[in-house]
């Protein structure tokens, strides 16, 4: 009598993996330690064991991936808290209701909203018992200053005074992707990888990762070395879209679609965990075409709702995080990982052809992460882009012919639409110098003056 590893592929089919696998390899592919069996009882219905029916997921209880090694549960949904309300008391309520509902992993970073992230995660989370909730925060020494040993490990313990907690349990090399040369500016040649390392080993760090954005060399030199820094994770950008059509993004080639890197991360045993799994937002902003298409097979879903399921499809995802900033957003959230509804294969299918079809649509690919921000001329550079893209989804922009029936009233509509979005002049696309310092800041890549002056242009004309 054999044990045999069923495992459910990403298009919730099955495939037999290994008949002779032993009980130690079937634990471990299965993402649990040594000791930890009986943590499979929390896992969703994903995982199965052969001869065994489906784990039956428990109604209304959040979804939970098993972390290689500790074997420590993870909540499928991750509290990602960039932007966050300034104010303490409604950033409790949300953190209350997150842990109260099983959500345990919480994401910040030094640089969100200009270290307040930090302060305010730390209040709220201290207020509970350390072992229900997981502390993720990152080395954003992003900036030539910051790139000094000393001024590094400043930054980590500065982390961890205004987290409160001793411990940081996933800790990051934070934006990877700025190619060799700011890789080893940044965390090799100066030393701070090789300390971060160290506090992994003194156990002041539990995991260490990094998130990737840009230059997919740098993402495959680290995990070439797999071998030598032995990665508890990788934060990537990964949903429908991004999937198979995040290579080209404004115009300038980023080398490597979310499957390349999910791919590689899997085939390593290396867990993901999961940013902009609604790209920024995008997926609620879709054309009607597409939201229709979704609603004639689940009428009360959102968009929101079928990409995190999706995501969740994917059984080497440890967690996918949402900037929640509103109860109504964590409330529905929640919902849709208690417990996760896998995608089926026609469900995909779907996601696959509305994928295909919004790769041609001429967005700007900015997910308004601010990181570009400020702009030294005051322009609000996400808004624009925001106000563009919304244009485009509503079939307003590219602007048709000039000659051609409709013309007058698409270019009143959108500069209507632009003014209304941005009252201040100030902030406009026109205010843009061209002093190219957003480009190293922007994950997404984009040219953003070359996209300011495709603004202007487009609204010039008259």
């Amino acid at each position: 009598m054999f044990v045999s590893l069923w495992r459910l592929t990403p298009n919730c089919s099955i495939m037999d993996e290994n008949k002779n696998m032993s009980r130690r390899e079937f634990l471990r592919r299965m993402g649990i330690g040594t000791g930890s069996a009986m943590a499979i009882m929390a896992l969703e219905p994903l995982n199965l064991i052969a001869k065994e029916k489906p784990l039956k997921p428990v109604e209304n209880r959040m979804t939970y991936r098993v972390q290689h090694g500790s074997g420590e549960q993870i909540s499928l949904l991750g509290f990602g808290m960039m932007r966050l309300p300034n104010n303490q008391e409604e950033v409790n309520k949300l953190v209350d209701y997150a842990i109260e509902h099983g959500v345990n992993y919480f994401d910040t970073a030094p640089m969100y909203m200009g270290g307040q992230s930090e302060v305010l995660m730390g209040n709220a989370l201290s207020r509970h018992p350390r072992n229900k909730y997981y502390v993720a925060t990152k080395m954003s020494n992003m900036g030539q200053n910051q790139w000094s040993l000393e001024a590094s490990k400043r930054m980590y313990e500065t982390s961890r005074q205004k987290l409160k907690v001793d411990v940081i349990d996933y800790y990051l090399l934070h934006g990877i992707g700025g190619g060799m040369n700011t890789l080893k500016g940044r965390f090799l040649d100066n030393g701070v990888l090789d300390f971060l390392l160290a506090e992994r080993k003194a156990g002041r760090i539990k995991h260490l990762g990094f998130s990737y954005h840009g230059d997919v060399r740098d993402f495959d030199w680290l995990l070439d070395h797999n071998d030598e820094y032995h990665w508890d994770f990788v934060q990537i950008q990964m949903n429908f879209l991004d999937w198979r059509h995040a290579s080209m993004r404004g115009g300038r080639r980023s080398d490597a679609d979310a499957e390349y890197l999910y791919n590689k991360c899997d085939k390593l045993g290396i867990q993901c965990v999961v940013m902009e799994p609604l790209r920024g937002g995008t997926f609620g902003r879709m054309a009607q075409e597409f939201t229709d298409k979704l609603k004639a097979v689940h009428p009360n879903d959102s968009s929101a709702r079928w990409a995190f399921r999706w995501v969740g499809s994917y059984t080497n995802i440890l967690t996918a995080l949402s900037g929640m900033n509103r109860m109504d957003h964590l409330e529905e959230n929640v919902k849709t990982f208690s417990p996760l509804d896998p995608c089926t294969d026609a469900e995909n299918n779907l996601l696959a052809e509305i994928a295909d079809q919004m790769s041609g649509f001429p967005n700007i690919p900015c997910t308004t992460c601010s990181y570009c921000m400020p702009c030294p001329y005051g322009v609000d550079i996400p808004t624009n882009f925001a106000t563009y893209n919304d244009a485009v989804n509503k079939h307003i922009l590219p602007l048709p012919d000039k000659s051609a029936t409709g013309y007058a009233a698409a270019v009143k509509s959108f500069q209507d639409a632009y003014k209304k979005a941005l009252p201040d002049k100030k902030k406009w696309a026109e205010a843009c110098e061209d002093c190219e310092e957003c480009l190293s800041k922007c994950p997404q890549q984009i040219r953003i003056p070359n996209q300011m002056a495709r603004i202007v242009e487009t609204l010039r004309k008259a």
